[in-house]
């Protein structure tokens, strides 16, 4: 019989649990690994910049404790209100996180948004992280003089190439991160996820369809709102969505509508494909493309997307 815990004692293994916050530049795949960390797909992902709008939490449960994974939008110099409102969400993140894990395109040559970013970093005293992502699109020895020139402008605690897409040294990544969080109990319960609500993802999934099937300047001029939400009645029922894509002008309307209506259809159809998968049963989506001039300084249509000035 082991022997009993002294007064005092606490005979509970030490957990680690905290934030881990992922931050870096537009496009360095920073949703992707989020994604990956939690075993499920709570960011939608594309190849076009500035497609993380919000701030995500993805809360991944390990043996040894619990880490809370906060995805944030690309840093970048803001041109628009909401623009200023996504940098201020990452920016945030910097003071609520127990570490900072500053995700890289190591594919891409360096420049100024790399400067930007760093200087964004530099009165930061929270242990940081690089890790050097894609790195199963580039050879090996690129890295050392990647690994070189952030080392000469930031001290960071550890540098870890990986690939988000493959999983090549995301378990390291995974080890370390859990190594440096402070020792706790978990700030969430086992069965815990992510924080957003179902209409959120609701209205990603179907923006993601549309960043799939356009271009040129309408990623970034679009938007997507839930303006119904109707749960399931019973096992059987059906859910019903009724949202608008927003765009800046009536010439970009009609890019999204396309030929006879084709273009909207296909994203209807993709869309409702994925949240049919995504809640588990049969969906109902009503989608209008909807005209509003300069709805990236309108703080109410911005408010509506849950993007509020201070409030993440």
């Amino acid at each position: 019989m082991p022997p009993k815990p002294e007064a005092g004692d606490d005979p509970r293994p030490t957990m680690h649990c905290g934030f881990a916050a992922l931050v870096g530049r537009p496009n360095a795949g920073k949703s992707t690994l989020l994604n990956h960390l939690v075993g499920e797909k709570l960011a939608i992902v594309s190849d076009k910049p500035q497609t993380t709008r919000h701030r995500i939490l993805g809360v991944r449960h390990y043996p040894g404790g619990q880490v809370a994974f906060l995805d944030t939008p690309g840093i970048h110099r803001p041109l628009h209100r909401m623009n200023v409102q996504m940098v201020e969400s990452a920016v945030e993140t910097f003071r609520q996180a127990d570490v900072l894990v500053v995700v890289v395109d190591a594919s891409a040559k360096t420049g100024q948004g790399d400067r930007f970013l760093l200087s964004l970093l530099e009165r930061v005293t929270t242990p940081t992280f690089l890790a050097l992502n894609k790195i199963d699109r580039i050879a090996k020895p690129q890295l050392l003089p990647l690994i070189e020139w952030y080392r000469t402008r930031r001290t960071f605690a550890e540098v870890i190439p990986i690939s988000a897409l493959t999983g090549e040294g995301v378990d390291v990544l995974e080890r370390l991160l859990l190594d440096r969080m402070p020792d706790g109990d978990p700030l969430y319960p086992t069965d815990y996820l992510t924080d957003q609500p179902e209409r959120f993802f609701a209205s990603e999934i179907v923006r993601e369809k549309v960043l799939r099937h356009t271009r040129a300047e309408l990623p970034f001029s679009t938007a997507v709102v839930i303006d119904r939400f109707e749960e399931a009645d019973g096992a059987g029922g059906i859910v019903r969505l009724y949202a608008s894509i927003l765009v800046d002008r009536a010439s970009q309307k009609a890019i999204v509508i396309g030929r006879q209506g084709s273009l909207v259809a296909r994203i209807g159809t993709e869309a409702r494909e994925e949240l049919e998968r995504f809640f588990g049963r049969r969906v109902f989506l009503d989608l209008h493309v909807r005209v509003r001039p300069n709805w990236r300084e309108d703080t109410r249509w911005l408010a509506e997307m849950g993007l509020r000035p201070g409030s993440h």
